[in-house]
């Protein structure tokens, strides 16, 4: 999935969209998370990596399969280390 031309979708693009599409400030999509604003900033910002755990979490939270957003937080860890790896 991508947003912009040759630009690959991160968890915390998802993330980003998906709170905005809702409507919903990060302090109230932080609560709705059960997570601190600044922990939702990061992951917005992908300044960090994210757990297995974390991204089941999430999943379960905002209604998607926990598969689809492991697979964008692992993709968006080989893509930041250079790793031309492809999780399928």
């Amino acid at each position: 999935m991508t947003t912009k031309k040759n630009e690959t979708l991160s968890l915390g693009g998802f993330l980003k969209a998906h709170r905005q599409g809702e409507e919903l400030s990060q302090t109230e999509f932080a609560k709705f998370l059960g997570i601190s604003k600044q922990r939702l900033c990061d992951l917005e910002k992908d300044k960090s990596n994210v757990s297995i755990k974390l991204c089941i979490t999430l999943a379960k939270k905002i209604g998607v399969p926990p598969e689809w957003l492991a697979k964008l937080s692992i993709q968006h860890q080989l893509r930041k280390e250079n790793l031309k790896l492809k999780i399928q």
